[in-house]
């Protein structure tokens, strides 16, 4: 399930999102919770979570800077990268072996960040130019905040491909890569698994072409089901928000 308009909206709960987290761990469901967010790590969003009265352990988190981080391992481990990033995209290349460099690195490597500055942007236009390989953590162009949208990695990610020319490879959402990794995360199969999620163009299209059965929520970005239909695909299921879930969730049979 996404985690922003799922479980939680502009720093606050979703109303039953915590019954509905609960009544998955009292009947056993394996779950992960996905985010495109790539700033902060598995433990920091738990505790940030916590704080707000929603219970999640770090292992059932899973976000794009983990996603990012697996792929580059598995195309060319222990490699370098000219990184853009918090301390969630930092930490996780660094778990899989990638030191960070400033001179002829593998890749750039773009994620979010709060504190992007021309010089980065510049470094890393002219890295690119050079050869460098383009990634980025998600094609999001905005991200949320309580004074309003903010720019987010998609944007930034617009301005240097207009300065290079090059197009990045997105990993999260809505590349059915980062689903399935969270697919064998918890060793599970697209025949059997659900998609939760608030928006059509990244949620649902992402389960819808990993092979999952989607809900769409509305709870979050998408608002009514008339919007829903707008686009030329539909979930599986359409309701208010993962409270009206909870009784649908039955014990695994053994």
């Amino acid at each position: 399930m996404d985690l922003d308009g799922v479980i939680v909206r502009e720093e606050h709960p979703v109303p039953g999102a915590d019954r509905f987290l609960a009544r998955l761990s009292e009947t056993q469901h394996p779950f992960l919770v996905l985010t495109n967010n790539s700033m902060y790590t598995t433990r920091d969003l738990a505790a940030r979570l916590g704080r707000m009265g929603v219970q999640i352990a770090p292992d059932s988190i899973f976000t794009s800077a983990l996603a990012t981080a697996q792929f580059l391992g598995e195309q060319r481990p222990n490699g370098t990268a000219f990184v853009m990033g918090e301390a969630g995209l930092i930490n996780a290349l660094y778990d899989v072996g990638y030191t960070q460099a400033e001179m002829d690195p593998d890749y750039v490597v773009l994620g979010e960040t709060r504190t992007y500055s021309f010089e980065r942007i510049s470094k890393a236009i002219q890295l690119i130019e050079r050869g460098a390989r383009f990634i980025a953590t998600n094609p999001d162009p905005t991200g949320p905040s309580l004074e309003g949208s903010l720019p987010a990695t998609g944007s930034v990610a617009a301005l240097i491909s207009s300065a290079t020319g090059v197009q990045p490879y997105f990993i999260g959402k809505p590349n059915p890569y980062m689903i399935r990794s969270a697919l064998r995360k918890i060793g599970a199969h697209s025949e059997s698994t659900v998609m939760i999620g608030d928006r059509m163009d990244t949620d649902v299209v992402t389960g819808l072409e990993a092979g999952c059965e989607t809900i769409l929520v509305l709870s979050g970005i998408t608002q009514s089901e008339a919007e829903a239909h707008r686009f030329g695909y539909l979930p599986s299921h359409i309701v208010g928000s993962v409270a009206e879930l909870v009784d649908e969730v039955q014990p695994l049979e053994a």
